[in-house]
């Protein structure tokens, strides 16, 4: 890996990779190898394709793509152009994607219509073609089937080979300050924010993790299980290719399949949540069931599941507990390797980034606390976001004065240079690893004739951590569980989607000096005895 010169933009960092090992394979899927110079060549050329659909700077592309070779060139191929790559999750349904689709003013999506595990275009069929107003084509990877949802119909519909036949992009638009990413993350409303990175924070942040994480040891393999519309999945895959290592795209989260590449590919290294970790040990035997593996970044969102470290370390697997987020990117901090498992679990850890830095404040008074002191954290480094897309109000809220971000995260310094990750400090949701604004599902529920008020809140259970929904009904009304649940199947992804709804006269609630406050504990505390008498 380059070190003296280091790429100061995502496309230097995959030209330094070709003229270093053009042939080493960067990607696999399937039976298919890509080396680094045939990642070059597609993306170049799909960077044409891209232009010849009136794609160029500043302008959005929609990735709604799960972990397929598409993924990677097109990113690339947009970081060319000095096009920004708009992540929209495959779990995303109708209104999800219209919001982000829409709110982006994507140019041009893409998607797998095919795509064995997601019906993208019955989900296209649900969404409103006003909202997709600003989009002009509509790239399709895979053989296309021949319904075409209203949405879509005035759409250019170009097959992502067709891109692939163009000749190569002649103009290189790749700056350290072009903006290339935009994330999408909960807020204060009910709609996601954009979180929005400029390629010298994504190429830098790579290189940062390849050499503090160990990337660079000459026989990494990495298994790219996490989707790559989210940070932790993207930082991951980022970081093994800045390392010139392979990546094994996976594009399914079926636990056998997974655990059949780590047979297959041997990997050094995995990255996952408590969840993933859990199910695996689960499913394969052995008292080694993961000898390749040298460690694994661990993320606990699920408190049923604390124990699954310890279980882990029994069976040679060695999770290392991480912390990061879409405003900081993931993979910010790691816990070291070699500490104890009760530590190493934990999220937070030492800044992966030599002049990253972290403060913790109290949150009313606004002074610095020291080690052992839970308050709230800010961190700064060169892996920030420029801000959130489109809302100026939002970012100056976030991005203090003096550079650090709020995280909006309860965290104490461990007095050693890293912090310790405690809880989120407001009432997000943290549902299959997304931080998840309850206001999405509570709006989504209050559009249903005769609900009056809804809040929902997250859940720990053995099988994951699922959302639960309190509902106040208009007088007269009757409660229809089922009709509830499908409603939100039909409009949100299905970790959203509550797994009960439960009625109450009125929500609990603690008086405060601005009005009475949701006592939210208390909800979790009702559900919890709710479910067990059921």
């Amino acid at each position: 890996m380059p070190t003296a010169f280091p790429a100061s933009d995502v496309w230097a960092l995959l030209a330094d990779m070709v003229e270093e090992r053009p042939d080493a394979p960067a990607f696999i899927h399937g039976e298919r190898t890509i080396s680094f110079a045939e990642l070059q060549d597609a993306a170049a050329r799909a960077g044409q394709g891209l232009a010849d659909l009136g794609v160029g700077p500043g302008d959005r592309v929609a990735l709604w793509l799960p972990n397929l070779p598409a993924y990677p060139i097109l990113y690339f191929a947009c970081a060319r152009l000095g096009a920004i790559a708009v992540a929209v999750n495959t779990r995303y349904r109708a209104v999800e994607v219209a919001d982000v689709v829409g709110r982006s003013g994507a140019k041009v999506m893409v998607c797998a219509p095919s795509f064995r595990r997601a019906d993208f275009l019955s989900i296209l069929a649900d969404i409103d073609p006003a909202a997709l107003d600003r989009l002009t084509a509509l790239v399709t990877v895979g053989s296309t089937p021949t319904a075409e949802p209203l949405a879509t119909a005035r759409l250019r519909r170009i097959p992502f080979d067709r891109l692939l036949s163009r000749p190569p992009l002649g103009v290189n638009n790749a700056r350290p300050n072009a903006p290339c990413n935009i994330f999408t993350t909960s807020g204060t409303t009910s709609a996601p924010k954009f979180v929005l990175h400029r390629q010298g924070a994504i190429a830098s942040h790579a290189q940062q993790v390849a050499r503090t994480f160990g990337f660079t040891a000459p026989d990494t393999l990495a298994l790219s299980i996490l989707p790559l519309c989210g940070v932790y999945g993207f930082n991951q895959t980022m970081a093994t290719l800045a390392a010139g290592k392979p990546c094994v795209l996976v594009d399914s989260y079926e636990v056998d399949e997974i655990a059949r590449l780590i047979a297959q590919h041997r990997p050094t290294t995995l990255f996952g949540s408590d969840d993933m970790y859990a199910r695996l040990l689960e499913a394969v035997s052995g008292d080694r069931p993961f000898p390749s593996v040298k460690w694994a970044g661990y993320a606990s969102f699920n408190a049923a599941l604390d124990t699954v470290a310890e279980q882990a370390e029994a069976r040679g697997l060695r999770l290392c507990g991480l912390y990061g987020m879409s405003e900081v990117q993931a993979l910010y901090a790691l816990r070291p390797p070699d500490t104890a498992v009760t530590r190493r679990k934990r999220g937070g850890g030492v800044p992966t980034s030599p002049i990253a830095h972290v403060l913790v404040r109290d949150p009313e008074s606004g002074a610095l606390l020291g080690p052992g002191q839970p308050g709230a954290l800010e961190c700064a480094g060169p892996s920030l976001m420029a801000g959130y897309y489109g809302d100026d109000a939002a970012t100056a809220e976030t991005i203090t004065r003096d550079g650090y971000v709020r995280t909006g995260d309860l965290a104490e310094l461990d007095g050693d240079g890293g912090f310790t990750f405690l809880s989120r400090m407001g009432d997000v949701l943290r549902l299959a690893g997304f931080l998840v604004n309850p206001l999405e599902i509570e709006s989504h529920i209050q559009s249903i004739p005769r609900i009056a008020a809804c809040q929902a809140i997250a859940l720990p259970r053995a099988e994951g951590v699922r959302a639960v929904a309190f509902v106040i009904l208009e007088p007269g009304a009757a409660l229809n569980e089922d009709a509830i649940i499908d409603h939100c199947r039909r409009g949100l992804a299905n970790y959203k989607v509550p797994m009960r709804v439960l009625a109450v006269p009125e929500f609990p609630v603690t008086p405060s000096p601005n009005g009475p406050k949701i006592q939210r504990t208390r909800l979790r505390e009702m559900a919890t005895a709710r479910l067990a008498g059921s």
